[in-house]
């Protein structure tokens, strides 16, 4: 039963990462145009110059829930790495309970008011020709903490589901021995 939950939320922090993934690619798209433009047309928008931000807030806020359930966060690993399956699950479950939930709650709880007041003021960019309508990409910053809550649940039941022996330890990347 602990795994088939597990799942879902594998499965909502996949789709998370797939539309991170998708914002990268528009990104890098906003940014070739934008150089094409200014540096062969003498031409430029400040609205694309904003929106290159813009996207790469998204697919840093995106991000960080599926970095989150690929286990892809820092850690110090000389300790860690030589500890048991059981340790390292308990250490996870309770960093998370502990650090990472209550900090998102923060996050959440304090980017509220912030997104409130933009939308009430109607605030748009401070440069002529920039994006108007502000509060929208400040919404996005409780938006992507309540996805980090929400992975960070599938991120316990994965760690829960470690110690109690039902689920192997995801094998780590190449990559992450060279580091």
């Amino acid at each position: 039963m602990l795994l088939k939950i597990e799942s879902w939320f594998d499965k909502f922090a996949d789709i998370v990462g797939n539309l991170s993934a998708f914002l990268l690619v528009l990104m890098l798209c906003n940014v070739f145009y934008d150089a094409i433009a200014r540096y062969f047309f003498r031409s430029g928008s400040i609205a694309m110059q904003e929106m290159e931000w813009h996207l790469f807030a998204l697919t840093f806020l995106f991000g960080i829930s599926y970095c989150l359930k690929e286990d892809g966060h820092v850690r110090v690993d000389i300790i860690y790495d030589r500890l048991s399956i059981r340790a390292k699950a308990s250490i996870n479950i309770l960093g998370t309970i502990f650090l990472l939930l209550p900090l998102c709650f923060l996050i959440v709880n304090g980017s509220l008011e912030f997104v409130k007041e933009s939308y009430l003021l109607h605030e748009i960019s401070g440069d002529p020709g920039g994006l108007t309508h502000r509060y929208l990409i400040k919404a996005m910053i409780p938006l992507s903490f309540v996805m980090v809550i929400i992975s960070a649940g599938g991120f316990i039941l994965h760690n829960v589901n470690m110690f109690l022996g039902l689920e192997r330890e995801k094998p780590h990347s190449v990559d992450d021995d060279v580091l």
